[in-house]
């Protein structure tokens, strides 16, 4: 059912079906039988920033243009000011170049890389929590009636997590409606995407949502803070880190989403509780796991 689904509302929609993004593979289930399955393909793709070398990350190969934008914005190394003079992408070596107006610099910078909880091992520089500094977030007030709508068109959308799994999808919204669906083998790496198509297109964040299927870890909630964005949720769990940041920045955090349930861990002041949960439709606990007190 999930294939006749109507993405014609987003305006950036998953291509599970795209020949490119994953390989067929064999193996012996439990039975011993051979099965037949499609997985993930992980790709490097190594960004520079003019004539200097950034990093290599791992990722399905779709947007690569997005990707290196968004990177290097949520590092702090692309500002609001620069002049982006061009993006060149070589399939063949796996490169994106990113070109601005002004020289840049930043050997010092890359000196300082912490590796984070991020699933494919994401990369965050050592001052990127200066980059906060100044960031003050719109006090969006945000219905329960859209987290719930958006919640049940997201989890029905054909994706390539649906079609072979091991991938984390991020979506930008607004209001009650997915605008832009970015999929990748780290969650962080679906966040870039979306940033570099904000930065390319010109778009505002400071009505949006950002919706993840990953976890609200510290690098999360400082990416969509870096980003303008005042309302991140995921049907995934959260650090404690990311929680006290989300608090200190103004930052609506929505975590657990599942069916009726979720938990506000930042900006309850900002939720318009205007929608019943006893009537959404719920889904299934995970057995094994007590009950909250």
């Amino acid at each position: 059912m999930a294939q006749n689904f109507d993405t014609s509302g987003y305006l950036i929609a998953p291509d599970p079906g795209a020949a490119r993004l994953t390989r067929a593979v064999t193996g012996t289930d439990q039975t011993g039988a051979t099965v037949a399955l499609n997985v993930v393909e992980e790709r490097p793709l190594t960004i520079f920033l003019n004539s200097q070398e950034i990093v290599t990350a791992m990722t399905i190969g779709d947007y690569p243009a997005y990707l290196a934008l968004g990177f290097l914005r949520n590092q702090g190394m692309l500002r609001a000011d620069d002049v982006i003079t061009g993006v060149d992408y070589d399939e063949e070596l796996e490169t994106v170049v990113v070109r601005t107006e002004a020289q840049t610099s930043y050997e010092d910078k890359l000196k300082k890389k912490t590796r984070t909880s991020g699933c494919a091992v994401g990369t965050v520089f050592g001052d990127m929590m200066e980059g906060l500094e100044g960031v003050t977030l719109p006090p969006v007030q945000i219905r329960t009636s859209d987290l719930y709508a958006l919640a049940a068109q997201i989890n029905r959308t054909p994706s390539l997590y649906l079609e072979a799994g091991a991938i984390h999808g991020t979506i930008l919204c607004q209001d009650n409606r997915p605008l832009v669906y970015m999929e990748d083998v780290g969650r962080h790496n679906a966040v870039d995407k979306i940033a570099g198509w904000m930065l390319s297109e010109g778009i505002s964040a400071a009505d949006k949502i950002l919706y993840t299927t990953g976890r609200l870890t510290s690098e999360m909630v400082i990416k969509t803070a870096m980003m303008g964005i005042p309302v991140l949720a995921s049907r995934s769990g959260f650090t404690a880190w990311g929680v006290e940041i989300a608090n200190q920045i103004g930052l609506t955090l929505i975590g657990r989403m599942k069916g009726q349930r979720f938990v506000c861990l930042s900006g309850e002041e900002r939720l318009i509780r205007d929608a019943d949960p006893a009537l959404i439709a719920d889904e299934p606990r995970k057995m094994g796991r007590k009950a909250s007190t």
